[in-house]
């Protein structure tokens, strides 16, 4: 291709809507245009907008249409155009892509969430990848020994999966239940060669040495390594249905004066502030924080909800609300996210914000947004002087967490017994009689 205005080739390596060689002949093109008064030439279209093949021209048609709604930028909108004509042009009408070539035919540039966005909204997307959890667990579970690698492969997937009476559990559970498990089953392969043969002394002799929340961790996960192996015959008897799984006991006490001044170091951006407002004020865990959308808004009548509990929206996250709201909407005006904590990622997308994205500025100062949601409960409990139901009603605690709560605070109020504690435990626990008040 030649430049329009001196006729030079233009290097080869140049841009697909490049016209003119360099800026001076850009100029004099624009200069002499006006002084003729003629239009300028036609901007640049893609290809694929005008290809042949009726599904590509529908993709790269939606490509733009969802670049404009949601902001994307026209590198982006380019290179998810670049990436469906290499994906269709020359696919049978109807035959679907599946992630795995997205993620190997398109070039590095390429967005792949934009590709399989802009495909799954016309039908054309096939989902065929295999959770990073489920690859995780077949190359953990193969590295113990034979006899004990099938029982706790199978276990973790049922974990994963759930099963008619079981739910779910989260990839960070699993990740957990094989970090307390795997140690065990290394030592009890030294002298047992299957599962079966696991004895109560061998259970004890390997929890014995463990104290505080790792007993206690690591007794839950057996207990449920070896329900399962009883419930699917991989055992003659369960020796570990005897084992209880102690309370630690409670370490909690107020944050220190350098914590406090650590948080307030952290909560530098808008984004921040909110996080330890909803913590330190509504008492919200990260994963409330993380899902908390618009709609759990009412910023008129002072009201938010916190995973289903509305609460009275105080002054601070009221402030550190409205300065984050007008952040994010000078920010990303065209975001389809309705998530009120979004970044650059995020913002493209509707889902959640990571966990991590919550903490890590948090836990480089050595907090993280639970201690925070715990020394706030802590303080309301000292302040409304060791009521379990009043903890209840504000936070939405059920009646264990608040009675705990409440222990708690009874050690360290000099004049409140917990014994009265206790009773108020004991009422709180009958809804009945609360009722009737």
């Amino acid at each position: 291709m030649n430049c329009l205005h001196c006729g030079a080739p233009l290097p080869a390596a140049s841009r697909r809507d490049r016209v003119y060689c360099g800026n001076n002949c850009s100029a004099l093109a624009s200069y002499y245009r006006r002084k003729r008064g003629a239009a300028p030439p036609p901007r640049w279209h893609h290809p694929a907008l005008e290809s042949g093949n009726p599904a590509l021209r529908a993709a790269a048609a939606r490509a733009s249409q969802l670049g404009e709604t949601h902001g994307w930028s026209p590198s982006t909108i380019r290179c998810t155009m670049d990436g469906l004509a290499v994906l269709l042009d020359g696919r049978p009408a109807g035959e679907r892509v599946t992630i795995t070539q997205i993620r190997t035919r398109t070039s590095r540039h390429t967005s792949v969430p934009r590709v399989a966005e802009v495909l799954a909204g016309l039908d054309l997307l096939e989902d065929d990848t295999i959770l990073a959890v489920r690859s995780w667990i077949e190359r953990r579970a193969g590295e113990l020994p034979r006899g004990f690698a099938g029982a706790v492969r199978a276990w973790l997937l049922v974990l994963l999966d759930g099963d008619a009476r079981a739910r779910p559990r989260s990839p960070a559970s699993i990740y957990v239940y094989f970090a307390a498990v795997r140690p065990l089953v290394e030592q009890w392969a030294a002298d047992r060669g299957h599962l079966r043969e696991v004895t109560i002394a061998d259970i004890k002799a390997v929890l014995d040495p463990l104290r505080g929340h790792q007993l206690r961790t690591t007794t839950v996960a057996v207990r449920s390594l070896f329900r399962f192996a009883k419930k699917r015959g991989l055992v003659f008897a369960n020796p570990a249905a005897r084992l209880k799984a102690a309370d630690p006991g409670g370490g909690l006490l107020p944050m220190t004066d350098a914590e406090i001044r650590a948080v307030e170091q952290v909560a530098a951006s808008p984004a921040q502030r909110l996080i330890v407002a909803l913590a330190a004020v509504h008492a919200a865990r990260w994963a409330a924080i993380r899902d908390l959308t618009l709609d759990d808004l009412d910023l008129p009548n002072q009201r938010i909800t916190i995973a289903g509990h509305p609460q009275r929206l105080g002054e601070l996250t009221g402030q550190a609300l409205r300065a984050w709201l007008g952040h994010r909407r000078a920010t990303w005006p065209h975001t389809p996210n309705r998530h009120v904590l979004i970044y650059e990622k995020t913002a493209l997308d509707t889902g959640p914000v990571s966990r991590s994205y919550l903490n890590w500025n948090l836990q480089r100062h050595g907090i993280s947004i639970e201690r925070i949601r715990r020394d706030r409960i802590l303080h309301e409990a000292l302040t409304a002087r060791a009521d379990p139901l009043h903890l209840a009603l504000i936070f939405g605690l059920s009646h264990t967490t608040a009675s705990r709560y409440t222990l708690i605070a009874c050690d360290l109020l000099p004049d409140q017994p917990a014994k009265a504690a206790g009773e108020q435990h004991h009422a709180l626990s009958e809804p009945d009689e609360v009722s009737e008040q």
